[in-house]
């Protein structure tokens, strides 16, 4: 029976005193692997605890300190034994140096740690090694980066997300690791936010889908991942991390229990229906309580209720921040106690193995029980075991032809092409003539380090153009279109790469405009430098000052501007937007993006991508289309008179195409359903103009009363197909009750009797649910 865990969060989350009992339900449904039972048996107190610690691979190269590396790479020989041997540390992660390497330092740093893990220590259990692979191998020398998650979700294309999840599987594997620290199943709800880009946006039903597409990628459709080409997903971070109330990262949310079981929930528990192997546990506090010592998050709901029998690791250092940063724990060791009573298995260290120490102490004292450390220990070696690492413990370079070929980049560029989102095309502006004169301008203009974003062979970013010469920007992707003898690029605004990634200068603005007087359209490109994490966090979600400037400037100019948008998050564009014939939203589409807005602006590819979120008009007036009917009502009638404005730039699902489409017939099956019933949904889609074209073809349902007052329209089904000029395709969607439940005042998903109405473009019908 579900409980209603949020009541006591505030008093009981911490569980410092944690019971042998605790936790045995989800204990018992973890598989028992006879050759893991055989091994935990003999495993010592010592030993268990190794396995549950994860370090960071800098700590065991070479460098001045745990913190640096010396090139060449290789391993301090002496911190590796005492590490992988003398402590069993079972888990490392991520690169030295925090950059990209090639597949063969991969495959020897690789190969030697796990040469001392399994033929130094006593009982020879391999490493699990971790990476973020976010958007591609992220890490790797020539691996095929594909746009971020936020542009994944912009091509609201189920085949393309799965695609990608498989090269991104395969080339980690050729890389020799078997663990992803992907997909990020945070809601893009906030788009302050500085890890939005991570997302899927802010829907619900889209995130929930595209991530069971991603994990079936990583995993496949069986979830056998002692396949060399495929890699264990990582669901992060669990849970409610992509809201925080100032909206910058890993500070404190406010989430009542119905929103998080409505909104932040359903992703996560699709992708562990779906198999997902691990999860990562979010970094920030929900109501006062950090979630690393959330015993009813980490325990009762994930484990209990969800059946989650996969490990649970931490993200970087949070257990030694329920010290240091929320001081709920007296001291380091205390937080130890409180995380793994709460339900860890495995600790992102990353950099002591004080860790280890501590946690043997809590065991032999009493303070955290065996059955709780054969639980973590249980899912760890499963997890291992699982991947084959006991058989192979290290994959061979050698036997992935495909990395970086053809294929697999012609995968990237397509997804680039359909993540392209024409937001607005005045006066049919667009596609440019190929014999036009073009200025092409901004600071995105000319940088493959904005076209990726952060995590792009390192953590921030900063080092991309060391790796991408062979690469395209959007300025070399359209002189290649039209030739150099009709292109003139002026920066005008530049990036300041020595500072952090927001600050930008006015470079040449007057330049820009001087050479505005020479051609017949404008291309300007702006958005955001790269960042992730706490370092992408902002004070203001406008777009900078001297971009603004710049695109002022040039709009005095009278010649006709295309905005492309390279960035993260929707900044506000309000006072430019109306000098623009055309805008482009191209988020950060990777390695390839640079071709894909080439190919939009000159017509070569149709646009077809729908944005995943809402673009705000005003950095206070950040709304969903999943809003309640209060955040846009007309002005009432009465001497107490008001309204609310629902004031955005752009609708979420929003999306322009060079052809035309004309929804017609829409009809439901009945007009009635029942609890155990279902009704399809019907629609004919014709393309009306002269252009091939991609449509997606979204369903929305409006539950017009319930007990709790419900959302105007919610995202239920979506389809994209591809119609040539004049062909129509008739799309039918099924609807069960299950698909227009709710979370309702007692934390329970439940469907009412009603009258709902459905929704596809303009067309709507009307339909009741009965019992």
């Amino acid at each position: 029976m579900k409980k209603n865990w949020m009541v006591s969060l505030a008093v009981a989350g911490l569980m410092m005193g944690c019971s042998s009992a605790q936790g045995d339900e989800a204990s018992a449904k973890v598989e028992r692997i006879p050759e893991v039972e055989e091994l935990l048996a003999q495993m010592t107190v010592e030993e268990k605890v190794g396995q549950m610690a994860q370090l960071t691979v800098d700590v065991l190269t070479v460098g001045e300190d745990a913190f640096s590396t010396t090139e060449p790479l290789r391993l301090d020989e002496e911190m590796t034994r005492k590490a992988l041997v003398e402590y069993g540390v079972g888990s490392v992660l991520n690169t030295a140096g925090n950059r990209a390497r090639t597949l063969e330092e991969w495959h020897t740093i690789i190969s030697q740690l796990q040469d001392v893990a399994m033929n130094e220590s006593r009982l020879g259990i391999p490493v699990l090694y971790g990476v973020d692979a976010i958007h591609g191998t992220t890490y790797t020398a020539g691996a095929t980066f594909f746009p971020q998650q936020i542009g994944q979700a912009a091509s609201w294309n189920r085949e393309l997300v799965r695609r990608g999840g498989e090269v991104t599987a395969y080339e980690t594997r050729a890389s020799g690791i078997p663990w992803n620290f992907s997909p990020v199943l945070d809601m893009g709800r906030d788009p302050r936010f500085p890890r939005m880009w991570e997302t899927f946006g802010e829907d619900v039903y889209l995130a929930s889908q595209l991530g069971i597409e991603i994990v079936k990628g990583y995993e496949g459709d069986d979830n056998d991942v002692s396949d060399p080409t495929r890699v264990a997903a990582c669901l992060k971070h669990y849970l409610g991390y992509g809201t925080p109330l100032s909206g910058k990262d890993r500070t404190p949310a406010l989430i009542p229990e119905i929103e998080l079981r409505e909104r932040h929930l359903p992703a996560f528990e699709a992708a562990i229906e779906a198999g997902a192997h691990t999860i990562m546990v979010n970094s920030g506090l929900i109501n006062g309580v950090p979630v690393h010592a959330s015993y009813q998050m980490l325990t009762e709901l994930l484990k209990d209720e969800l059946g989650f029998t996969g490990l649970v690791v931490t993200d970087w250092n949070d257990i030694n921040n329920l010290h240091n940063r929320d001081r709920v724990a007296k001291d380091a060791k205390e937080a130890v106690k409180m995380a793994i009573n709460a339900g860890i298995d495995m600790s992102m260290i990353p950099y002591s193995l004080d860790f280890c120490d501590y946690l043997v102490e809590l065991v032999n004292d009493g303070e955290v029980p065996m059955a709780r450390i054969d639980d973590a220990v249980r899912r760890i070696l499963n997890t291992k075991h699982k991947l084959g690492l006991f058989e192979t413990p290290v994959t061979h370079y050698e036997d992935y032809p495909l990395f970086g070929s053809e294929a697999f980049t012609d995968d990237a560029h397509k997804m680039a092409q359909e993540s392209m989102t024409l937001l607005k095309n005045e006066d049919q502006v667009l596609p440019l003539p190929k014999d036009a004169r073009i200025l092409v301008t901004g600071p995105n203009a000319n940088s493959m380090r904005a076209l990726n974003g952060g995590w792009s062979y390192t953590w921030q970013g900063n080092n991309i153009d060391d790796f991408t010469a062979d690469y395209s920007t959007i300025l070399d992707a359209i002189t290649a279109k039209v030739g150099a003898n009709r292109v003139v690029f002026r920066e005008g605004v530049r990036y300041d790469n020595a500072a952090s990634y927001w600050v930008d200068e006015a470079y040449d603005i007057a330049g820009a405009v001087r050479a505005a007087a020479s051609v017949d359209y404008i291309v300007l490109a702006l958005g955001e430098n790269t960042y992730t994490e706490k370092p992408g966090d902002l004070h203001d979600l406008t777009l900078s000052e001297n971009q603004l400037a710049l695109a002022q400037a040039l709009a005095r100019t009278r010649k006709p501007m295309i905005l492309v948008l390279n960035q993260g998050r929707p900044r506000i564009i309000r006072s430019i937007e109306p000098l623009m014939k055309g805008v482009i939203n191209a988020y950060l589409p990777g390695n390839y993006g640079g071709l894909a807005v080439a190919d939009v602006l000159f017509g070569d590819v149709n646009p077809s991508g729908k944005l995943p979120f809402t673009y705000p008009l005003y950095a206070n007036s950040l709304v969903t289309y999943d809003h309640k009917p209060s955040e846009h009502q007309a002005r009432m009638s009465g001497v107490y008179d008001y309204e609310s404005d629902f004031a955005i730039q752009y609708a979420f699902g929003h999306g322009l195409s060079y052809t035309t489409f004309e929804y017609s017939n829409l009809s439901l099956s009945n007009t009635e359903l029942g609890k155990d019933g279902k009704i399809d949904v019907s629609v004919t889609v014709t393309n009306t103009g002269e252009l091939e074209g991609k449509e997606v073809v979204q369903l929305y349902t409006s539950d017009m009363y319930a007990s709790i007052t419900p959302d105007v329209r919610r995202l239920r089904a979506f389809d994209k197909i591809n119609l040539k000029p004049g062909e129509e395709k008739t799309l039918t969607f099924s609807l069960t009750p299950a698909d227009i439940s709710f979370i309702n005042e007692g934390n329970s998903r439940v469907t009412e009797s009603g009258e709902f109405e459905v929704h596809v473009a303009e067309l709507s019908a009307k339909f009741n649910y009965t019992e």
